[in-house]
């Protein structure tokens, strides 16, 4: 794992995980599974390479639609810990609320605004109706990466 590290865990703090170094890329999701997920107007994800995230205490169980993308939660207290994509095993997207240093993973985009709560703002200063194109994530990225962290005016 690289020299920055985080730590976080459930609501309970039966499961505990580590990501390394800094996200690709932080984001809030409004679509509407993520919205009853989280039983909130958006989740707050915080992407990671695979080899970049160990979990360090507990095991987790799948939840939510138990689909394409794999919702892992705390067997215990039921929360929302991080999911992993079928077609992206390479990462694994922690929902940043859980991180200790939570307030350092603020949101760079919002993804599925089409599916928004119109009062509900993230702050973040990029928008998208559904999803970027994947052609748009190495941009997306690189943007991420030198972004200074304010909120956009």
């Amino acid at each position: 794992m690289s020299e920055v590290r985080h730590e976080g865990s459930c609501r309970c703090g039966e499961v505990r995980f580590a990501v390394g170094g800094p996200p690709l890329i932080t984001f809030a999701c409004h679509c509407s599974g993520c919205q009853r997920m989280a039983a909130s107007a958006f989740s707050l994800n915080s992407l990671y390479p695979a080899d970049r995230f160990e979990r360090l205490q507990g095991d987790t169980v799948l939840g939510g639609l138990k689909g394409p993308a794999r919702h892992h939660f705390c067997p215990s207290c039921m929360s929302w810990l991080f999911t992993q994509p079928e077609s992206m095993d390479d990462y694994v997207n922690v929902r940043s609320a859980l991180l200790d240093a939570a307030a350092a993973h603020r949101p760079f985009a919002d993804a599925w605004l089409s599916e928004g709560l119109g009062w509900a703002n993230s702050g973040a200063e990029r928008g998208f109706d559904t999803v970027p194109a994947e052609e748009e994530f190495p941009q997306l990225i690189a943007d991420y990466a030198a972004w200074d962290g304010r909120v956009k005016q």
